[in-house]
């Protein structure tokens, strides 16, 4: 049954490009305040005095973990070793029912796959349940892993339905038979090895693998190093990884800190990091106004190069003759008329930041525009079969009006002879489209949900 929701909308809209979101993790106040100041080997053992002592998870508990740390946003289960980001999976497993059970290839089940090889570590604790290496991967792709070191491979000996490879190293300084999982989740995984080197400093000289070097300090030995920076670089944190370190936090009580501050990987390990030059801040369908009382809009800001190593921003407002607050995820939301200027800052240098003024209006109040005052009322939004127009009659009369899809094609234009003027939206199928109002000097942009 179709809702009608029975409102007066006032919106305004500029035109202008629309870009992505970047955030920061919700890492909690005062977290890494002991780190504050510390570079190289210091900077490590003070980032594992932090993480240390996390609740530890069993093994049995992970099936239902994952659910919540490595969730696809249609519910599927984030495999890794079968993903692919740039097309459609070969398959996908639903959680709990996949599980294995038995496999004899590929898309059979999923199983929890140790990232870094629990014989690596003698199958010992509480390494051998902590999420931040433990994902969710097909069972068979993981038992094809086995327990060979992550690398570059040469001429591969098998290569899975995503692309993820076994074969022989091709990268200088090691040739012995390596797993190279596809490009889009390289980042994941070194950063995964960071924090392993990291929060399992006071043992990690006692594993055993080529990847290691036998000592608490680099860890890895100098190829792995090189390696696992390069793909550090080349795959820079992402969103997924954000959501993954926020939810396993909420389960272990601990953090990766490679995903909430990616320069120190180079601060400890060395390799040139990438940084911020430039930031833009958009909005929300490039809104620049919003009402009172408590309107919201939600702002997204765009990190310059894309392949900083440290995208994270923290958002803020500067109140001018308006008054507003706003979230971490960069939730305006308004709470006193005027305007506000809303600022991104980059993490790593408080010099770089970028920002838009935002306008706060009320109800009754109109918006000045290249000096002239240009306001229309519409109603209901959602549509259901009508949608009512009235103009200021004090105003000029808008020239021309026309309804676009959420594509940009215009479908449909009127001419209105009078203030009151009514559209028939029975003739368009249901979803989201835009209302364009046009005078000789103003042009106004309004969102309408069929």
């Amino acid at each position: 049954m179709k809702r009608r929701l029975k409102y007066l909308a006032w919106t305004f809209l500029a035109l202008q490009v629309s870009l992505f979101i970047r955030v920061q993790g919700q890492i909690p106040p005062g977290y890494y305040d002991s780190a504050d100041g510390l570079q190289g080997f210091p900077l490590k053992t003070e980032l594992y005095n932090i993480i240390k002592g996390h609740t530890v998870r069993s093994y049995s508990q992970l099936w239902t973990d994952f659910q919540s740390t490595d969730k696809k946003a249609n519910g599927k289960v984030w495999d890794m070793y079968s993903d692919n980001p740039n097309g459609t999976p070969p398959y996908e497993y639903t959680f709990i029912s996949d599980q294995c059970g038995n496999y004899s290839g590929e898309n059979d089940c999923y199983n929890r796959e140790h990232s870094m090889p629990k014989s690596w570590f003698n199958d010992g604790a509480p390494m051998y349940s902590d999420l931040f290496h433990l994902y969710p991967t097909d069972g068979y792709v993981n038992g094809k892993r086995s327990n060979f070191p992550f690398g570059q491979v040469g001429n591969a000996s098998w290569t899975s339905m995503n692309g993820s490879k076994l074969g022989p190293s091709s990268y200088p300084g090691y040739s012995g038979t390596v797993f190279e999982p596809i490009d889009e989740y390289k980042g994941d995984f070194a950063r995964t090895y960071f924090y392993m080197a990291t929060r399992y400093e006071n043992v990690v000289a006692n594993w055993s693998s080529p990847m290691f070097a036998g000592n608490n300090t680099t860890v890895y030995s100098t190829w792995a190093v090189n390696l696992l920076l390069e793909w550090h670089i080349a795959d820079p944190v992402s969103q997924k990884e954000i959501n993954r370190n926020n939810a396993v936090y909420q389960l272990q009580h601990n953090r990766n800190p490679y995903i909430d501050f990616p320069e120190w990987v180079h601060s400890i390990w060395g390799g040139n990091a990438i940084s911020v030059t430039s930031i833009v801040v958009t909005s929300e369908d490039n809104l620049d106004v919003i009402s009172t009382p408590q309107g919201s809009l939600q702002m997204n800001a765009e990190v310059i190069p894309s392949n900083a190593t440290n995208q994270n921003i923290v958002w803020s407002v500067e109140n001018q003759s308006g008054s507003a607050s706003i979230s971490t995820t960069g939730l305006l939301t308004a709470n006193g008329n005027g305007t506000v200027l809303v600022k991104a800052t980059a993490t790593d240098n408080s010099n770089v930041f970028g920002s838009k003024e935002i306008t706060i209006t009320n109800q009754e109040t109109s918006v000045a525009s290249d000096n002239i005052v240009f306001f229309v009322r519409f109603s209901p939004n959602p549509v259901v079969d009508n949608l009512y127009l009235e103009f200021n009659n004090s105003l000029e009369l808008p020239t021309k009006i026309w309804i676009s899809d959420i594509s940009g094609k215009k479908i449909n234009s009127f001419t209105p002879e009078s203030y009151s003027y009514i559209i028939d939206f029975q003739q368009f199928s249901q979803g989201l489209y835009f209302l364009t109002v046009e005078s000789n000097n103003h042009k106004s942009v309004f969102k309408i949900l069929r």
